[in-house]
Order: structure tokens, then sequence, then C-alpha cells
């Protein structure tokens, strides 16, 4: 495992923080969305269970995802879900609105079984869970993305985004 996918134990006034990583598409909208949740204190693009630890190789078998520390005496794994299946389509395989390919498949990662198990429970649950195609794997290896692609929609918000504006920045509003 990379160095650079070390779980670090984080804390804030709320308690110890968790992280687990989400890959929804382009992740530049997936971070936006993600990083105005409740709960949510840091988010890092990047790439997922590629097989290199740099962004400057060929494509690797990685998908486009956002690492977030949470905190979770504040948002549980299943409302974390919930807000995710917002902002994708889970039925789509390797495909996010015009992002097409391997790279934009949508999945859950994370260090933690008990993370896994809880998105899988979560999935389970849902009725159209025969249709759904998100990945749910343990994390083997998470890159950060290049500073150009961290907080990308933040700083220049004309950008393409696969998610619509008025619910890219829905959680934003109730800060």
């Amino acid at each position: 495992m990379s160095n650079s996918s070390t779980a670090k134990t984080i804390t804030d006034h709320q308690g110890e923080l968790e992280v687990i990583y989400f890959a929804g598409g382009c992740l530049w909208g997936v971070q936006e969305f993600l990083k105005h949740l409740a709960g949510v204190k840091k988010t890092v693009a990047g790439r997922v269970n590629g097989s290199t630890q740099s962004t400057d190789t060929p494509y690797d078998g990685y998908a486009e995802c956002v690492k977030i520390w949470f905190c979770p005496n504040t948002v549980t794994i299943p409302a974390l879900m919930d807000c995710f299946f917002e902002i994708i389509d889970p039925y789509s395989l390797n495909k996010q609105g015009d992002d097409v390919g391997e790279k934009y498949r949508t999945g859950v990662y994370s260090q933690s079984a008990h993370h896994l198990d809880e998105v899988c429970d979560y999935i389970a649950a849902r009725d159209d869970k025969d249709k759904i195609v998100v990945e749910v794997l343990p994390l083997v290896n998470f890159v950060q993305s290049d500073d150009e692609h961290q907080d990308r929609l933040t700083r220049f918000p004309q950008d393409y985004c696969h998610i619509p504006l008025d619910l890219l920045h829905k959680y934003k509003r109730q800060k």
C-alpha cells in the first residue's frame, strides 16, 4: 500500500475523523459537492486503486475519486451514501454525464471493513439493488491528484461538471 494512502488519525473538536473514498465520474464535481456536506471536514481529489504511485503515467486502472475525512458523530455512512446517490447514476457503468471511460466508474473504497459493510448493506436495502453497478472495494492505492485538480470548481466555477449547478451547491447553501 502506498504511503499516500496510509491511514492517519485526525481529530477535531467533535472527535476522531474517519476516511472514505468516493468515485462518481469527474472528481471536480464530486469534490465540490461532498466538501459542503455536514460532517465532512476535509477533501482531497485523487485516484483510487490504480497500479502506480504517480499521476504522471499512462492510465493504470484507477478511478477518479475524492478522499474525505468525516466525523461519524455528525454524518453516518448511510447518510453519505444518500448524498452520493444524489449526484451519480448508479446504473451507469464507466460513465457519468459526458465523462466516459473506466476511470469515471462509480465506487466506494475504504481501508475499514466496517465502512464497506455499511455501504454494501445500504445498496442491498435498496429496491433497485440488482441494477446498481457501484463498485465497493477495499482501498488498495490512493494517489493525490495534481494541484490543478484540487478544489477545481471552487477556483474555476465555470469549468465543466456533470452535476447540475443547482444540485452541485445544494449543501453549500445549507451551511
